[in-house]
């Protein structure tokens, strides 16, 4: 027996044992206040750093993170898409109690309405209790009307696209997807998607010019750390990339044999960046940067989409590929370095800075995240024994412990409906990560198990306004 599902107000029964945490290095005593930075990919595969084991792409900056910080190799977002993913990670929240999710439509668009509700709680928010000044930079997708924007959401300021890079597509541009799969080093304009960049809540660029956008997004965080050197403050740097249309600049273009290599190529240059500004300034050793992606690849651009390594799926799936991100922690002042075998979650990142910065998180509110602290300073395994893998609003799969069930499978983005299992498919992840081998027939009271874990989570989420749902008004 291990640790259980954690809600507010209830415990529920630990089922399954976690693999833990090997590091080779002592506990770390995490400084007063440290500085957070969190740089949040777009469609980036598990497989697509070197560090995850990428034969081709070059990402020398986080291979090398990876190699002085922790790599968490079954860390999680609580979402296979943009918006539900990026709600989640921002308030320690699964999007369904939030209204972030949706059975009418898969994200927000520009012709939406809604957005993150004002009474939900961000990290942004969190940490101001603490005295912290946080910045926004890059893909937001979380409402792009004035009410919804960063600023409105305890960021001091905000520079991006406030929706995915591949909307406002101008008609009669050419088809992505038909060029992207004869062509890998195909060239979308940047004047085929009439996206603007705000600054703040200022609309001062459209159409965006998205060969630089990697790099202005890494410019605008780095001015930011420099301003407030002297202050705590979180960065969440969402990039753009490696999100379709795939764009990089002069100095990355044409380096590699496809264009999506060129995009993650600058993506790490990006974090390298962004390390050596922390370094200049001597904030090292009291910085927490955490690289990790929103959602899995999208399969459907070949080429122009990423890989999920030896997981099976990608974008828009609840198998393993949807959601199991690659992720790295890095913070020589901070972090014991070492593999965590363990699981983790974005859901995990508010109370986990809340308690390195010594404030309380919400606690009026069911909150799905636990304090990954300990872990970080290599003093103990991963309290994280579950995962809810939502399709929308309604549970396809969950897993606890090693072992994941699904009611429901999804090949997304192909034109296929959803396939009920009955009974469910049962994969032991420790020993089948590839969700090849069904095991159901083997094991079916760990089904049940399972089953009574999502009823029980089921019972703490109460119905709210569905926010991608909303129009926007004429």
């Amino acid at each position: 027996m291990s640790q259980g599902i954690r809600v507010p107000g209830v415990v529920l029964a630990a089922l399954l044992i976690l693999g833990g945490c090997t590091t080779a290095e002592p506990p770390v005593a995490a400084p007063e206040k440290p500085n957070f930075v969190v740089v949040f990919a777009d469609d980036l595969g598990y497989g697509d750093l070197g560090t995850f084991g990428h034969p081709v792409f070059r990402t020398p900056n986080l291979d090398q993170l990876a190699a002085e910080g922790q790599k968490w190799t079954q860390f999680y977002v609580a979402a296979n898409v943009c918006t539900p993913s990026r709600a989640a990670l921002l308030t320690g929240r699964y999007p369904i109690r939030s209204g972030m999710t949706s059975s009418v439509r898969g994200v927000l668009f520009p012709d939406s309405g809604g957005g993150l509700p004002a009474d939900e709680i961000t990290i942004a928010e969190a940490l101001a209790d603490a005295g912290y000044i946080s910045g926004a930079f890059g893909k937001w997708h979380l409402g792009h009307l004035p009410q919804y924007l960063p600023t409105r959401q305890g960021f001091a300021t905000y520079w991006g696209i406030p929706y995915s890079n591949d909307m406002d597509k101008v008609p009669g541009s050419p088809d992505y997807r038909a060029e992207a799969r004869a062509n890998a080093r195909w060239q979308a304009d940047p004047a085929d998607y009439n996206v603007p960049i705000l600054h703040d809540e200022e609309e001062i660029e459209r159409p965006a010019d998205q060969y630089t956008i990697t790099r202005r997004y890494t410019e605008r965080a780095i001015e930011f750390i420099r301003a407030n050197r002297d202050h705590p403050f979180f960065v969440y740097l969402a990039h753009s990339m490696v999100h379709i249309p795939l764009f990089a600049s002069k100095d990355f273009d044409g380096r590699n044999a496809s264009r999506y290599a060129d995009a993650i190529e600058e993506v790490d240059w990006s974090v390298g960046q962004i390390v050596a500004t922390l370094k200049e300034l001597g904030l090292e050793e009291r910085t927490l940067v955490v690289f990790t992606s929103d959602n899995g690849p999208w399969l459907v651009f070949d080429t122009h989409g990423g890989t999920a390594g030896p997981l099976r799926g990608g974008k828009g799936e609840t198998w393993e590929g949807g959601q199991r991100e690659p992720t790295v922690v890095w913070g020589p002042g901070i972090v014991s370095p070492g593999v965590v075998r363990g699981m983790g979650s974005t859901l995990d990142l508010l109370p986990t800075f809340c308690a390195l910065a010594g404030v309380e998180p919400p606690s009026d509110r069911a909150l799905d995240g636990y304090d990954l602290s300990p872990v970080l300073r290599g003093e103990g395994e991963s309290p994280r024994n579950e995962m809810m893998y939502y399709q929308g609003v309604e549970i396809f799969a969950a897993r606890v412990g090693p072992f994941k069930a699904h009611w429901t499978t999804f090949t997304n983005y192909r034109g296929e409906n959803p396939v009920p299992r009955d009974p469910p498919l049962l994969f032991n992840l420790e020993e089948d990560p590839s969700e090849k081998y069904d095991v159901a027939a083997r094991h079916p009271e760990v089904i049940d198990q399972i089953a009574e874990h999502v009823e029980a989570h089921k019972k703490t989420v109460e119905p709210v306004p569905d926010q991608l749902a909303i129009p926007l008004e004429p």
